[in-house]
């Protein structure tokens, strides 16, 4: 890193994670930087929840190195926790208190003076659209609106990262968008975001950078259109998974992959590809659509259930 490169917010190198013979986080290396939206991907099990407990100074690390805002977590937990926001993926609000009783006794645990405290609630509430809930206890509150009071809560301290476990988990998709809506805003006023999710969409959309996770080990890094185009092509072609399909991709020399019943051809031409289809190979159905980064996930992880 040159003098002239501002600090990462996070940086880690070759970080270990062991409970007893597991080892759930192989020495693993990234960089966040201010201002991205840096999503952890992977299946069940893969280890990114373990490397955000690293992050927050919840879990301490069994080997390498992290620092955040160039604090060791484990040496300055305290200093670092003051300048971070976590929306966890379980909804942990206090349900004896209103929305606004929620967010000022969760201002008192950083010290926030009263007046100053009770400003900044006002506007996360009109942040959130939740004001007209304000005096509502948390029990009658959809989960919609449980998510997005847990977002304003992990602003209460006016956090420098914010980190979000699973953000929009279990929630209808006008709640997702609401919730996409508040992230972009944060996004745009130059926070730094950092999040794992299992909606790829919710990746895609989001995150300026990405790493893919398995078995606790990082399978790929980067931004997502890049990552698409690398791993899959812009475009798929999808046709039946005939015998004679197959043979034709390829004399054809196609990079695809069998799905079921199906055949999907990854190609950045998909009109030449899908002609070619028809002329030479018999193909049944043919549709084209956009490549995502469900499909790159699908590709490096593998189609099979993870409980």
């Amino acid at each position: 890193m040159s003098d002239a490169d501002p600090a990462p917010v996070i940086e880690a190198e070759a970080l270990v994670k062991r409970y007893g013979e597991l080892v759930a986080v192989k020495a693993v290396s990234f960089r966040i930087d201010a201002g991205d939206v840096f999503g952890f991907l992977g299946p069940n099990g893969a280890g990114k929840t373990t490397i955000m407990r690293v992050i927050q100074c919840i879990s301490p690390r069994s080997g390498g190195s992290v620092s955040v805002f160039g604090m060791d977590p484990e040496k300055e937990p305290r200093r670092i926790k003051q300048q971070i926001g976590v929306v966890p993926q379980e909804t942990n609000l206090d349900t004896e208190f209103t929305c606004y009783e929620n967010l000022l006794v969760y201002s008192r645990y950083f010290g926030i003076p009263g007046s100053i405290a009770k400003e900044r609630i006002e506007r996360l509430l009109d942040f959130v659209a939740l004001q007209e809930k304000r005096d509502v206890k948390i029990d009658q509150l959809s989960g919609g609106m449980k998510r997005r009071l847990l977002l304003a809560r992990a602003l209460v301290n006016d956090p420098s990262l914010l980190i979000l476990d699973e953000p929009t988990i279990g929630l209808d998709p006008q709640a997702r968008h609401l919730i996409w809506e508040k992230l972009k805003q944060l996004q745009a006023e130059g926070n730094t975001i950092v999040l794992t999710t299992h909606y790829l969409e919710e990746a895609e959309r989001l995150c300026n950078r990405l790493a893919i996770i398995d078995n606790g080990k990082t399978l790929v890094e980067g931004s997502p259109d890049a990552l698409i185009a690398n791993y899959v092509g812009t475009d798929i072609v999808e046709a039946e998974n005939t015998a004679g399909v197959i043979a034709c991709l390829d004399d054809l020399d196609a990079r695809y992959e069998i799905v079921g019943d199906m055949v999907q051809v990854f190609t950045d031409e998909p009109r030449a590809l899908a002609g070619q289809l028809f002329e030479e190979c018999n193909p049944g159905r043919v549709f084209a659509r956009r490549a995502t980064l469900e499909d790159v996930f699908l590709q490096l992880t593998g189609r099979n259930l993870r409980e």
